[in-house]
């Protein structure tokens, strides 16, 4: 019989012409991935044409953990085309981000960020493809300026004062419900912008503008992790079918705006009305011929990446100790010890161990990063016994090293006392506990962050007892999480301040 005149009196010809090429693609797919199999690392098996798309869920970084559970530390799977190698143990982070650090420190860069506009500069530290001599100038740059010893200590002054503006702002909202977050997040937002232009940008008292512009960083973080089809596919990364590349941009352009008018000014000489004040970043890059895109594109970075793990830390913390109250009280009584004339101050920290236990206790079991930023092979390498084929994206999943229950006892309590009286700290030397990453790529604002972070936690339960909202109990408090590229509480912590006496 005619098959061809049976199709065609069937009308299933355009069918099977449809068909035909589909049936094509995934032999080849399934080929392909039955050639490379053997030598990758272990994961689930991938579905035709999408892959493990299916497999990565809400909330990644719990997914991937319970893959590497049942796949093992070191697991592949191919989202779309591309191949992700994900490490989620503290021997196979060594290997990613020490021991073959060189060949895996390039960036995979996401379609979505600015960097990839025409109309951006390319000048970028996070977001640099590779770990070239532009990126190393910048990095250099920014840690003379902002991140060494002594400009951390330079800068003190300056945090105290914006953390005292905190606290009375919250002697004023006595017996009032706060957003700690949004707070924290204004406070620290006022404290870059003093450093980075000598301006103060956000009025705590406007609780809208503060929202607006905390839930404005949030969509640039959501937007970044949100599943883009261009990245899957790059072949249809220009198209922007999901509109994602559209929204980032208006959300670049509205964050940068604050800013804008102030470099203009400066560049013309006329930011400063005749006023004296101190040198700050942003002559420093002028000194350096940086252009307005450079510049723009550097404090986008450094005001998404400062604010948001700040904010979302100290949250998380004050959550914590909300619902363990024999920890805030041995904090409340070490502060008690050791501050002088009831005045909170940097040189204080230091002699507050346990205070730095409940932080690191924090970024432990709610690391601001939980997925580190995807790296990339910039040439073919081995792990382990496993090949890892160039321009693979590698990522590092914190959050499952965090909760090992190999590494770490009882992981999912809250203990900060499994720090005290320990060397494990969070500066990139042990794999055990990496919440600001290792090697090339580690957080360069490690310093900085490390200052403000315990300086306001300390001024918030030096100076007031805190209450939950309804008379809730703290057992209560939800501890859901929102992932983004940050992870965020997925409702917002509400507390009542109340001045200790």
């Amino acid at each position: 019989m005619d098959v061809l005149p049976l199709a065609q009196k069937t009308n299933l010809l355009p069918l099977i012409l449809l068909i035909l090429p589909v049936l094509f693609l995934i032999y080849n797919h399934l080929k392909r991935i039955a050639s490379s199999k053997s030598s990758l690392p272990p994961g689930p098996y991938p579905w035709p044409i999408i892959g493990n798309l299916l497999n990565m869920g809400k909330k990644p970084h719990i997914e991937l953990a319970h893959l590497a559970q049942a796949h093992g530390p070191l697991l592949s799977l191919r989202l779309g085309t591309q191949l992700l190698a994900v490490g989620s143990s503290p021997a196979i982070a060594a290997e990613i981000l020490k021991t073959h650090d060189r060949l895996l420190s390039a960036r995979h860069v996401p379609t979505i960020t600015p960097k990839n506009r025409p109309d951006r500069s390319d000048l970028s530290m996070v977001w640099a493809p590779v770990c070239g001599d532009e990126w190393k100038f910048l990095r250099t740059l920014c840690r003379t300026e902002l991140f060494a010893s002594k400009a951390i200590e330079t800068q003190a002054p300056l945090r105290e004062k914006k953390v005292t503006e905190m606290v009375d702002f919250l002697v004023k909202k006595e017996n009032q419900v706060v957003k700690v977050a949004e707070l924290v997040f204004a406070t620290v937002f006022n404290i870059l912008g003093t450093i980075f232009l000598s301006q103060n940008f956000i009025d705590l008292d406007d609780g809208g503008v503060v929202g607006g512009m905390k839930g404005l960083i949030w969509r640039m973080m959501e937007l970044g992790t949100t599943p883009n089809i261009g990245d899957f596919y790059p072949i249809l990364s220009g198209l922007d079918l999901q509109g994602l590349n559209k929204k980032a941009v208006e959300c670049v352009e509205k964050v940068s705006a604050i800013w804008e008018v102030f470099i203009k000014q400066r560049r013309d000489g006329k930011d400063d009305g005749g006023v004296l004040r101190e040198r700050d970043f942003l002559d420093s890059l002028l000194d350096n011929g940086f252009t307005n895109g450079q510049i723009n594109n550097l404090l986008l970075e450094l005001f998404t990446a400062g604010t948001d793990t700040s904010s979302s830390t100290i949250e998380w913390a004050m959550a914590e100790l909300i619902k363990n109250p024999e920890d805030m009280n041995k904090v409340r009584e070490e502060l008690k010890r050791e501050i002088k004339e009831n005045i909170v101050r940097e040189s204080t920290l230091p002699h507050l161990p346990h205070l730095h236990a409940c932080v690191k206790e924090t970024l432990r079991l709610h690391p601001p990063v939980p997925l580190l930023l995807p790296h990339r092979a910039s040439d073919t390498c081995k792990l382990k016994d496993y090949t890892i084929p160039i321009n693979t994206q590698v990522q590092v999943n914190v959050w499952a090293i965090g909760r090992d229950s190999t590494v770490w006892e009882d992981p999912l309590k809250f203990k900060p006392e499994r720090f005290l009286n320990s060397e494990l700290d969070y500066k990139g030397n042990d794999f055990r506990f990496i919440p600001f990453g290792a090697g090339r790529r580690i957080c360069p604002g490690l310093p900085m962050a490390d200052k403000q972070v315990h300086l306001i936690l300390a001024c918030l339960i030096h100076y007031f007892d805190w209450s939950l909202p309804h008379g809730m109990h703290p057992s209560q408090i939800d501890v859901n999480e929102k992932f983004g590229v940050t992870l965020q509480k997925e409702h917002p912590l509400l507390l009542i301040p109340k001045l200790r006496k």
